[in-house]
């Protein structure tokens, strides 16, 4: 399988080679480091060069990592819906995208606790321009998402990547993690882009695509956190686009809002695994004739999915009503948790700048509004 080699993950027989090629790199002491703070450099390089496979590196170091980062940035990690998987089963998990690197990673981490095959992931290509972090991404079991291409060579990518998530689902029997947009969401509004489905289609051999769909086990991921840990940073091109500009990233943005994601403090997070789409899709079938249409349904019964189970926490309440200059949710936060908020509101953003005030309580406050069409929130 030679054609996926420039965007597929180490095979197993490549391992091995690839951590003795970085297992001196500062940036692996860093992390192990931090992993195993207790243990001696020594001790864990030994382990490392005893690792053969994506699975061993995952659970025996990666899994610790996530750990650490609980532990250190959040006030944990909980999970919902995770009964309705089945052992030994591929999924196609489609989420909304919050955060770079944890919304996956996360996701394998509970996915490993719960016994089911963790993914393989998407990422885009510019996030490993640097050599040990395209082969941490190898080792971690992601393939590469092509970003800057023209559009032809952008069809070729595309049906490519739509051939490889194909192989890997319905061949290779393992799930795969992709996001439901390209780009992390930056409003606070969680919204499938149908161009995502149409590369998915792209690899399809059925007569009618939303038999492809059912076939490769479509499943809505929805993850929420208490505090985005990259709120921040998320401002310059939302003010940008407000402006009507072009937002131009700054050299080693990707690589800063990476860090950041990671360290920065999330408090509490929840991961839902909503239904596998199946009656869903069949319903969309005896409603729409046309494909493109069947495309736009699917993206709207994904979105309808992962806002729906969206899990809202007090940040959202507290922004919305700030929005909306009223205490109609006082009783879902308490005084500190509100007064916590406006410290962090205050802190980050300069309060004489309306764009990036409004910005960053929309953020936290459109979830709300969002999930307020399914549920009575508001």
């Amino acid at each position: 399988m030679q054609k996926f080699d420039a965007i597929r993950p180490f095979y197993d027989a490549e391992v091995n080679e690839a951590i003795q090629k970085v297992i001196h790199h500062p940036m692996m002491k860093a992390l192990m480091n931090f992993s195993f703070p207790d243990i001696a450099d020594d001790i864990w390089k030994e382990q490392l060069k005893k690792t053969h496979s994506i699975r061993d590196f995952q659970c025996n170091f990666i899994y610790q990592s996530v750990q650490k980062v609980l532990e250190k940035s959040s006030e944990g990690l909980t999970t919902s819906g995770f009964e309705k998987l089945e052992k030994n089963t591929s999924y196609l998990f489609i989420s909304n995208h919050r955060d770079i690197l944890l919304d996956t990673t996360l996701l394998n981490a509970a996915l490993f606790e719960h016994g089911f095959v963790m993914t393989a992931s998407a990422i885009g290509d510019n996030l490993v321009k640097k050599a040990f972090l395209d082969t941490l991404a190898k080792l971690n079991r992601n393939f590469l998402v092509q970003r800057g291409l023209t559009p032809r060579e952008m069809l070729q990518s595309s049906k490519l990547l739509s051939e490889y998530i194909g192989q890997l689902l319905l061949r290779e029997n393992r799930s795969v993690w992709i996001a439901q947009r390209e780009g992390r969401t930056k409003d606070g509004n969680d919204a499938t882009n149908p161009g995502v489905l149409k590369m998915l289609a792209m690899g399809s051999d059925e007569a009618n695509l939303m038999d492809y769909f059912k076939k490769i086990k479509v499943v809505p991921v929805s993850i929420s956190y208490e505090y985005d840990p990259t709120d921040v940073l998320k401002m310059p091109q939302l003010m940008a686009e407000a402006n009507n500009e072009i937002y131009i990233k700054e050299k080693n943005e990707d690589f800063m809002t990476l860090l950041s994601g990671i360290m920065g403090q999330k408090k509490r997070i929840h991961i839902h695994i909503c239904d596998i789409l199946d009656t869903e899709i069949d319903k969309i079938v005896a409603e729409n004739d046309n494909t493109n249409r069947q495309i736009q349904a699917l993206a709207t019964v994904i979105d309808d999915s992962i806002l729906s189970n969206y899990n809202l926490w007090p940040t959202n309440f507290i922004a919305y009503d700030i929005v909306n200059n009223t205490d109609a949710h006082a009783h879902l936060y308490t005084e500190n948790e509100k007064s916590l908020f406006q410290r962090r509101l205050e802190m980050r953003i300069d309060q004489e700048n309306p764009i990036a005030l409004d910005g960053f309580l929309a953020m936290y406050a459109n979830p709300v509004v969002n999930k307020s069409k399914y549920h009575n929130v508001i």
